[in-house]
């Protein structure tokens, strides 16, 4: 069974940083690229970023490029997001996702999501 977990949301003001993780259990995390999408309060569902199995390929969505990285270690099962030069619309519960192509479109499952407040 597909296991996700994130971590490391939180609250942080305009401009501040935040480091996201997500635990990968139950099945060959190295054989699998992996995203992050979100979803802002009464908004639809937003695809982040995305990492090919080697973590040497990277796509993002043209509002986060520049300000967020999206890395993953393999050894660890672990797939990570950092975040900078944060703002006000970055607000939203933030979920890693299993199988997520360049288009950003998810075939696998997604974790519990970790909420991400922005305010001053």
């Amino acid at each position: 069974e597909v296991h996700l977990v994130e971590s490391g949301g939180g609250l942080v003001q305009p401009g501040g940083s935040l480091r996201l993780s997500c635990a990968a259990s139950g099945f060959t995390f190295a054989a699998y690229t992996m995203g992050w999408v979100r979803r802002a309060p009464g908004k639809a569902l937003e695809w982040i970023a995305t990492i090919g199995v080697h973590g040497r390929t990277t796509f993002y969505t043209e509002s986060v490029k520049g300000r967020f990285t999206i890395s993953r270690d393999n050894a660890k099962n672990t797939l990570y997001l950092e975040l900078s030069d944060l703002k006000t619309d970055d607000t939203a519960i933030y979920y890693c996702a299993q199988n997520v192509d360049s288009d950003g479109n998810v075939y696998g499952d997604r974790g519990q999501g970790t909420q991400v407040t922005v305010s001053t």
